[in-house]
Formats: structure tokens, C-alpha cells, sequence
């Protein structure tokens, strides 16, 4: 079975949280509260980006 190129989510989430310096993505379903949340890594906050099949991309 192939995986499908398309990113289409059925659990309501409209992108990650991503921290550039290390790579590190958590989903937005998997974040709890409103504020951004801090890297697993190096501590700094996150930064929110829009998956490919939402408006407004940052990809």
C-alpha cells in the first residue's frame, strides 16, 4: 500500500508547532492549552505552521 501524497487529517488538526533550530514537530492536536509550546530539546517556543491541505500554507 502506498501512502498518499495528499495530507488530509480527520482528527481537526490545521498544522504543527515546529522548532527550526532542531527539527522538532509536535501536531497541534497534541498540544494542550493556547500558548505555543516550548521545544523538547532546547526549551525555546515553538513556532506554529499550517499544514499543506489548510489555507494559508507555510510550506
Amino acid at each position: 500500500m502506498e501512502a498518499s501524497s495528499s495530507e488530509t487529517t480527520t482528527d481537526g488538526s490545521e498544522g504543527a508547532y515546529w522548532c527550526h533550530g532542531c527539527s522538532e514537530r509536535i501536531r497541534d492536536v497534541n498540544v494542550e492549552g493556547e500558548e505555543p509550546p516550548t521545544c523538547p530539546s532546547c526549551g525555546e517556543e515553538m513556532e506554529f505552521e499550517r499544514s499543506k491541505g489548510s489555507a494559508s500554507c507555510a510550506c
